[in-house]
């Protein structure tokens, strides 16, 4: 797999690029993605995550120019994005996409923001009900044969459907990435939700089994919205829910005890967890890219005790 044995961390690239427009990549945009680059570069990442949609294709195309400013450096990185959504207009709603046309289409037009002849990772955005696995499976099959991408996965879908897909798929499923934090527990509550009848379980969005089959098949588990935007990470806003505030004092105090960052308790907690999770990390300020690159020597060194502690206080109420 190419260079994707660095840091277990993600670097998340949705906020390069600018707004969420179609204005052109100002200067400030390039310097920013370069600075963002460089820190995660230093906290030992070397796969970043994009999709075709992000800033409106911006941030594939500010990366692009970094890679064009530094030589070499695309070689030395794992190139990941993803395709299938197609993103609302003022005459039209948003969609998903995921036909052979439009694929191999995207793929296209990734590779040429990015300015590189392969993508190693390409996985469908979320899940299209009208397009049929074996047309999925035809088009990744096209695109590896002809070099254009070295592996495929998926993002936002169940265990069931990563099933459905892969049965007719030549080559595993490598990846697939899912919303998964001490915020968003669903993932870990549908483990306890098993013949529990109770208010406070937060499993009614995830599928139950989706991390059981991930680690059956060695599937890789990637986990968006890691940090929570900082949810837990900053003490002292009495706006915040009771949970919260408790959640984000023990998170600041295991910080104090572990001599680390409370970004690496955050991302620790979660990589903590035997299913291998690799948390995307989203931010672009480089000196909190920074802060979380201690979070894979954190994981190993987290007490049960603890790590069951931060999981109660996030939830606000005993497990049952």
């Amino acid at each position: 797999m190419k260079h994707d044995a660095g840091s277990p961390l993600l670097f998340g690239c949705m906020g390069l690029g600018g707004g969420w427009d179609r204005g052109p990549i100002e200067g400030a945009d390039v310097a920013a993605a370069h600075a963002a680059v460089d820190a995660a570069l230093e906290a030992g990442i070397t796969v970043f995550d994009h999709a075709d949609i992000y800033r409106h294709g911006k941030a594939e195309a500010v990366f692009g120019r970094v890679l064009a400013d530094r030589p070499g450096l695309a070689g030395q990185l794992h190139l990941q994005t993803k395709c299938g959504i197609v993103l609302g207009t003022a005459d039209a709603p948003g969609r998903y996409d995921s036909s052979a046309r439009t694929i191999a289409a995207r793929v296209q037009d990734s590779l040429a923001r990015l300015g590189v002849e392969r993508i190693d990772t390409l996985l469908i955005h979320r899940p299209d009900p009208l397009t049929p696995p074996e047309e999925i499976a035809a088009t990744f099959a096209a695109l590896h044969a002809a070099g254009t991408v070295g592996r495929f996965g998926v993002s936002n879908h169940s265990g069931a459907q990563m099933a459905r897909l892969q049965s007719v798929l030549d080559e595993p499923l490598a990846v697939n990435q899912l919303q998964m934090s001490l915020g968003h527990r669903g993932w870990l509550e549908s483990a306890v939700a098993v013949n529990v009848a109770e208010p406070g379980i937060d499993a009614s969005s995830f599928p139950h089994g989706t991390l059981e089959y991930c680690a059956a098949h060695d599937v890789q588990l990637q986990a968006w919205g890691s940090m929570d935007r900082g949810r837990y990470t900053s003490v002292g806003d009495p706006a915040a829910p009771a949970a919260d505030r408790e959640a984000a004092a023990l998170v600041a105090r295991l910080a104090g005890e572990l001599h680390t960052t409370p970004e690496a308790i955050v991302l620790g907690w979660l990589m903590r967890h035997p299913a291998g999770i690799r948390p995307v990390i989203g931010t672009t300020n480089p000196a909190r890219i920074a802060a979380c690159a201690d979070a894979g020597a954190v994981a190993a060194r987290m007490d049960p005790d603890d790590w069951y502690a931060l999981w109660i206080a996030a939830r606000g109420q005993p497990l049952p």
